[in-house]
């Protein structure tokens, strides 16, 4: 294409030649500034609307803002009864484990009233009316701070129960011989050697020479000798004070500082020392005064039974 400029005064004239892609471009370019001018004056005359308070302009802006308004808030209120369904169901696990936490304070020896929720706190999430997002906000507080009140009574109780149970399995409740029957008990008798009554500070299990004789409980080996009276002898302690001894053993496999586990096989029955035939005599020291090991051995007897029955009575899955 070619465009020729012509000046009546003047006998010159200008030819300008375009190509279809010049002349393309000059006519976007050309409607490119129209478009921006045109937006430039459509802004400053809505603006002026808007401030003067024009009566068209100002019914389609406030149509408009309310119309965003109430989306807004439609989608808030929905999110925000979202966030009122899921705390509920917080504080619902919250009562669960405020109940758990009671009946197990009474295993641990911790006061129930420390996993009890405060007058003001706890509870479902009922509410009569809408929750706002502060009314949100305080309750999430209140649950958080709960949380960590629960987390700390948990773990306290966490700790008891562990220390009662390692208590629990330093207690000699095993029986020292599988099965064995007690031939002698705790108490006065008459003794075998001088027919006269005498303290006896144990219990007898008579078996066959080379019975299996077991650790009632775990601990450090104290003492392995060869006793006129108890002839091979164990004293295994057991902490708090807490010792048993084992005699007439005939052969022994432990000695000295070996540290033990409950049920392991420490030595053999056998009838050495001051015995009338093969058995095991055991006995059950506190603090070096002799108790009636029956208490122990039925306990572990009783311990036995309640864990059989939890774990028959264990739903199943």
């Amino acid at each position: 294409m070619e465009v020729i400029i012509t000046d009546a005064r003047l006998t010159k004239s200008l030819s300008i030649r375009l190509t279809g892609g010049q002349l393309a471009g000059g006519f976007f370019c050309l409607m490119l500034v129209l478009l921006m001018v045109t937006a430039g004056l459509y802004h400053l005359i809505f603006v002026k609307a808007v401030r003067e308070d024009w009566p068209v302009f100002g019914s389609v802006v406030r149509f408009v803002a309310k119309d965003q308004i109430e989306q807004r808030e439609r989608f808030t209120r929905e999110n925000i009864d979202v966030l009122a369904k899921k705390l509920g169901e917080m504080q619902a696990k919250m009562m669960q484990i405020e109940s758990l936490g009671e009946r197990l304070s009474g295993l641990a020896g911790v006061d129930p009233a420390l996993i009890r929720s405060r007058p003001d706190r706890g509870g479902a999430l009922v509410a009569s009316r809408p929750m706002t997002v502060a009314d949100l906000q305080a309750m999430m507080d209140d649950l958080e701070h709960a949380s960590t009140e629960r987390a700390d009574v948990l773990t306290l109780m966490e700790t008891r129960l562990f220390d009662q149970k390692m208590k629990m399995m330093m207690l000699p409740t095993q029986a020292p011989v599988e099965g064995g029957a007690i031939g002698s008990g705790f108490g006065i008798r008459i003794d075998p050697f001088t027919g006269s009554s005498a303290m006896h500070e144990g219990l007898d299990f008579p078996a066959a020479p080379g019975t299996p004789i077991y650790a009632a409980s775990g601990g450090v080996v104290v003492t392995q000798l060869l006793h006129p009276t108890y002839g091979n002898m164990v004293e295994i302690d057991h902490g708090n004070d807490l010792l048993t001894r084992y005699a007439h053993a005939s052969r022994v496999f432990v000695k000295a500082g070996d540290v033990v586990k409950r049920g392991q096989k420490i030595a053999e029955i056998g009838t050495t020392g001051r015995s009338t035939g093969p058995h095991l005599h055991f006995e059950v020291l506190v603090r070096g005064v002799a108790q009636d090991p029956q208490k122990f051995l039925k306990l572990g007897a009783e311990l036995q039974v309640a864990s059989s029955g939890r774990a028959n009575h264990r739903p199943h899955r």
